[in-house]
């Protein structure tokens, strides 16, 4: 499709700030963008492109200033990156995506599809299975007996959901994610590690999304829980009987050990580790291969093992790279 950048503007309720018959029909990154091609500028990091880009339009803020003309059209809105979000998600769905019932699949007994959008070939749906409307289920996905899937739900290729769990509304699950494996118990006997049955499962809250090969595994008793709205990157494991809750956001390969509690609003960097058995509360970040041992309360910016205030980690950084310098000048 192709847009001019008044057409653009009216869309996302933005100023146009050049030419507004600029046409427009495609996306880039700022620095590779060519002519028409419209991008964004979010982070004052990469505030030296708006000077050399090529594309015919950026999405700026409003308050925005500039040191020097250019010859892109400036789009003004209050929020660049989340306005680029819904631009592509407009044009998202006007892709074409795939709809009725391949062959062959394997369907039990007590269970609708009628209302689905999409069923891939070699899909296997267990017996009791709860299916909402508007849901598509990719190629050589599993789904267990007694599970419930909620409306316009998306279910890639490969995706493993074990017997009893429950998916919400308008949640995405991607290639090879597994939800409701067992969880990781085991008792010690004098005739070694006796497994311990887990018989809860697993409940993802409505727009939920869950990235390729990411783990959620069933509660020992009860269920584990990730809360409305939150998004988990692709390789991340999620113990049984954590409890997330809303809106958080979690990097790649970060690990949430076993009965965990986390609030809302938490952002979670790549490769963090959760211990066992503690509280997180809301609003907290954490930088990325961050060990947290111990309980965090409210709206902490922390980083490191084990986990500290992000200042005064910079703090010591800064100390240990004058170590060796230190050391030296000790032995003289």
């Amino acid at each position: 499709m192709e847009l001019t950048a008044n057409e653009l503007a009216t869309i996302v309720n933005g100023v146009v700030e050049g030419n507004g018959n600029e046409k427009i029909n495609n996306f880039a990154k700022i620095e590779d963008a060519t002519k028409g091609c419209i991008t964004f500028l979010a982070n004052p990091k990469y505030t030296q492109y708006i000077y050399e880009t090529k594309a015919s339009a950026v999405l700026v803020r409003k308050d925005f200033t500039l040191d020097k003309s250019i010859d892109a059209t400036l789009i003004r809105v209050d929020d660049p990156y989340a306005t680029l979000a819904d631009l592509m998600n407009m044009v998202n769905s006007q892709l074409p995506k795939p709809s009725g019932i391949e062959q062959p699949i394997y369907v039990a007994e007590n269970v609708d599809i009628a209302e689905c959008k999409y069923i891939g070939a070699f899909a296997y749906i267990g017996k009791n299975v709860k299916l909402g409307k508007n849901i598509s289920i990719y190629p050589q996905t599993y789904i267990g007996d007694n599970c419930e899937i909620g409306d316009n739900t998306i279910l890639y290729s490969g995706v493993k959901v074990y017997h009893g769990c429950k998916i919400g509304k308008d949640c995405i699950i991607h290639a090879g994610a597994v939800i409701g494996a067992d969880g990781f118990g085991f008792a010690p006997t004098s005739n070694g590690y006796e497994k311990i049955p887990q018989i809860g499962n697993v409940i993802l809250e409505d727009n939920t999304e869950v990235g390729a090969n990411t783990t959620i595994d069933r509660a020992t008793m009860g269920s584990t829980r990730i809360g409305e709205g939150t998004k988990l990157d692709n390789l991340i494991q999620v113990g049984h009987n954590v409890e997330v809750g809303k809106y958080n956001v979690f990097a790649a390969q970060t690990g949430i050990a076993g009965s965990t509690i986390i609030g809302n609003y938490n952002r979670v960097g790549g490769q963090c580790g959760f211990a066992g058995h503690i509280k997180v509360g809301d609003g907290n970040e954490f930088g990325a291969q961050s060990g947290i041992p111990n309980n965090v309360g409210n709206s902490n910016r922390l980083i490191g093992y084990p986990a500290i205030d992000a200042r005064s980690f910079a703090k010591n950084l800064v100390y240990i790279k004058k170590l060796e310098s230190l050391f030296k000048n000790n032995k003289k």
